[in-house]
């Protein structure tokens, strides 16, 4: 059975003419019969009765009329509801973001998006950059923005800016006097940064080791949030992505640029091949390298660091 076979079955019931029935469905008499024996073929028996003056329902015939009206229901909804996906004028997407792009950048793309979709539902998660890959990969969320990952492993990186690692302290801490620092004065202060397996701190660490410098580390937090809480409460410095410099600013915390070595990574857009992504995921994916991916450096920057 099919969607033409109950369409023709269907026409004819409800005008029980197969003349009015063809000409409705813009068939032919012999091809309108012909749809209707292979649908009572495929059941199992006869649905109509046709004479040369009449033509009625047999029982069974009369059983399958509001089946048949469901099914069309349910077929033109289908229709409808997959154009409108075509469309952009419904569906759903999730996305997974690191917190220091999460909390500062996202929301500008997401009000970007919602303009031109506002029909689209986003679920954003605010999770670990290492979670924000294992995301994509199991697939729970199509698109991810995170630093760019050593392995892919079947996904597809689409850069949109390289974030520099900065310091930051208190507002009136005695290295503000001083326009940037280096690695010798910041690690004779308290430091503060993201507990294991953070890739952050990974980072920091990996680019310490490399020029043979220790981390010694006098606290650590789960949150981005609440390690620049800490430094502004004057318990130590840190060193954080350049990403959250607006999460920074309204703590009223002081950045500086680190010098040598400096600590820089590439963020961007992982998601599997564009092919395997939905409608509005391509079209969200579109957006954050629109709105990111041809602005400077270390967004949201535009003005000097302090």
């Amino acid at each position: 059975m099919n969607i033409k076979q109950v369409k023709a079955f269907l026409s004819v019931a409800e005008s029980m003419s197969f003349a009015q029935a063809a000409h409705q469905l813009h068939l032919s008499q012999p091809a309108l019969s012909l749809a209707i024996k292979s649908l009572e073929e495929s059941l199992g028996g006869k649905l109509l009765t046709r004479t040369t003056r009449t033509t009625a329902l047999t029982p069974e015939g009369e059983a399958l009329v509001p089946i048949a009206r469901q099914l069309l229901a349910q077929w033109q909804d289908a229709e409808d509801e997959m154009k409108q996906r075509f469309a952009l004028q419904m569906g759903k997407i999730s996305i997974a973001a690191m917190p220091s792009f999460a909390g500062s950048l996202l929301p500008k793309a997401i009000h970007d998006y919602h303009q031109h979709f506002p029909n689209i539902q986003i679920s954003i998660d605010d999770v670990l950059s290492d979670v924000v890959v294992e995301r994509v990969s199991n697939n729970s969320v199509e698109l991810g923005v995170t630093f760019e990952p050593n392995t892919l492993e079947g996904l597809t990186f689409h850069p949109l800016y390289n974030d520099k690692f900065i310091a930051i302290l208190s507002a009136n801490h005695p290295l503000t006097a001083l326009p940037k620092l280096t690695w010798s004065a910041l690690l004779k202060q308290d430091f503060i940064t993201l507990q294991r397996p953070s890739s952050v701190r990974s980072m920091i660490e990996k680019s310490l080791i490399d020029a043979n410098i220790d981390l010694p580390v006098a606290f650590d937090a789960h949150q981005l949030t609440t390690v620049v809480r800490m430094v502004s409460e004057g318990m130590g410095v840190a060193v954080v992505p350049a990403t959250c410099r607006q999460q920074i600013r309204e703590q009223n915390v002081v950045e500086r640029v680190i010098d040598q070595p400096t600590i820089e990574r590439r963020v961007g857009v992982i998601c599997k091949p564009r092919s395997m992504l939905s409608i509005a995921a391509a079209a969200m994916l579109d957006t954050l390298i629109n709105t990111y991916a041809t602005a400077p450096d270390n967004l949201p920057q535009g003005d000097a660091l302090q």
